[in-house]
């Protein structure tokens, strides 16, 4: 035991068999190389060999286990990827065709509907004009009664002027003068008058 382990313990603790004999040999073995073994010139073949070792086998392991599986998955990845947008590109080309298939089914369907339209406001405008046309004749037609029927009054009424006028002006006279004329001198004097 070394002069420091014994003013450590005290002086009446007892010491395991074999404890002394443990720390001797630890320090000879520090004593006798020091230091790391990597350091150490004499190890360095056995190190040399482990390492070309473990590297021949982490090379094949990569060469001929993962890398061809890493390979495998990265190829996969690439196909599903390359028909996946195989696949959207001709999603996207029959959207288009179907896109203009239905611009042009709306532009037909716009163009027959202007054309019922038209046909729909050209029968109404007809049966409008026909309909004008009919009425104005019945209104032409009872405007014609009509004035045939002014007309009929009216020279009625100046049948009856004429005697009114005959029966008026012979009443004047007699009035003014005493004598009552006679009915065809009084209608001679109002139509010699008119």
């Amino acid at each position: 035991m070394t002069v420091s382990a014994q003013h450590a313990l005290p002086a009446d603790a007892t010491h395991p068999v074999g404890v002394e004999d443990t720390h001797a040999s630890t320090e000879a073995a520090h004593g006798e190389g020091g230091g790391l073994p990597q350091l150490q010139t004499e190890l360095w073949f056995g190190q040399i060999v482990y390492l070309v070792f473990l590297f021949a086998i982490l090379y094949w392991l990569m060469a001929k286990v993962f890398v061809p599986r890493l390979r495998g998955v990265i190829d996969q990845r690439a196909a599903t990827i390359a028909d996946a947008v195989q696949t959207a590109r001709q999603v996207q080309a029959e959207a288009a065709g179907q896109a203009e298939s239905a611009k042009a089914e709306v532009e037909a369907a716009r163009a027959s509907s202007r054309s019922t339209a038209a046909a729909a406001k050209a029968r109404v405008t007809e049966a409008a004009s026909a309909r004008a046309a009919e009425e104005e004749a019945i209104v032409n037609a009872r405007i014609a009664e009509a004035e045939t029927a002014i007309g009929k009054t009216r020279d009625a009424a100046m049948t009856n002027v004429g005697a009114i006028a005959s029966d008026t002006a012979a009443a004047i006279v007699e009035r003014l003068t005493g004598t009552a004329p006679t009915a065809a001198e009084a209608a001679a004097a109002v139509k010699g008058a008119a």
